[in-house]
């Protein structure tokens, strides 16, 4: 018998909007609070940004059977998602209004099976360095004893968002 999962998002040209008119740490406090729609990448996955603080994001996900590869176990995709997640919205958390950044890079340690039965797993994203045009961070994903099950490095260009844009 087949499964079924339903779910629904806003527009993210919304959110798209707002990036750069605040800082990004108010932005993503913004989003945090619902002030903002959250991205539809967090309805497809169901994962959400629990915590923010500059230079520090968290995200968190129930894993379920939906985010299941074809062997029973969680797909490194959905983990790379969060971990990118988590590192580059740790570097937003700390731009200032005017300002944006994507991703240059990620680099994705898988180093424990995930299933539904591992229970909720954190993302948690830190910045090791921020220059003018580029930053460093780092995410783990952890399970609900802090246990490691995956770490990620990422590399962000830092940028001035176009005039209007912002």
């Amino acid at each position: 018998m087949g499964r079924t999962r339903t779910y629904t998002w806003d527009d993210p040209a919304v959110t798209a909007a707002a990036v750069g008119r605040s800082s990004g740490l108010d932005f993503l406090r913004d989003v945090q609070g619902a002030r903002l729609p959250a991205p539809p990448i967090g309805a497809t996955l169901d994962f959400t940004l629990d915590e923010v603080e500059e230079g520090r994001a968290v995200f968190s996900l129930v894993p379920g059977e939906e985010h299941y590869n074809p062997i029973g176990s969680v797909h490194g995709g959905v983990y790379a998602t969060l971990l990118d997640s988590a590192a580059g919205c740790a570097v937003q958390s700390t731009l200032p209004a005017g300002m944006g950044y994507t991703s240059l890079d990620l680099n994705v340690k898988f180093l424990k099976r995930v299933t539904v039965d591992t229970g909720p797993v954190r993302a948690i994203g830190t910045v090791v360095h921020r220059g003018r045009t580029t930053a460093l961070a780092e995410a783990t994903l952890v399970d609900a004893e802090d246990r490691l099950l995956a770490h990620a490095t990422s590399s962000c260009l830092l940028f001035p968002l176009p005039p209007g844009a912002a």
